[in-house]
């Protein structure tokens, strides 16, 4: 559920409540305080924020890149061998990946300044 809700909210043009956000998921039937539930726990985890208004509306932390490069990071820190980690992945992507790394790790832009979420 988190995923989706996640997805929804990178997916919006801007903030969103949690009802528009029951109304976009209708067809799960899913209970305003469960997105309310839902919603919250995201934001614990610092994955979203809200704003003061009444009903409150959330935005995502960062864009779905960056969230996905701190993820990257976190799991590698937590790595007990964090070259057998690297080697690994590495060793597991396609090759479009690997030169889209090659190029990325030598300084290139191949996803753009942004897309990988470090600056």
């Amino acid at each position: 559920m988190e995923r989706t809700l996640m997805d929804r909210l990178w997916a919006a043009a801007g903030p969103i409540s949690a009802p528009e956000l029951q109304a976009e998921l209708a067809d799960r039937g899913l209970a305003l305080t469960t997105v309310h539930t839902v919603l919250s726990r995201l934001e614990q985890k610092g994955f979203v924020v809200h704003d003061d208004r009444r009903p409150r509306r959330f935005a995502p932390r960062a864009t779905r890149e960056a969230h996905a490069a701190e993820l990257m990071h976190e799991v590698l820190g937590q790595a007990g061998d964090r070259q057998a980690a690297l080697a690994r992945f590495v060793g597991s992507v396609d090759a479009e990946d690997a030169a889209m790394l090659r190029e990325l790790l030598g300084g290139g832009t191949a996803a753009g300044p942004d897309a990988t979420g470090v600056r």
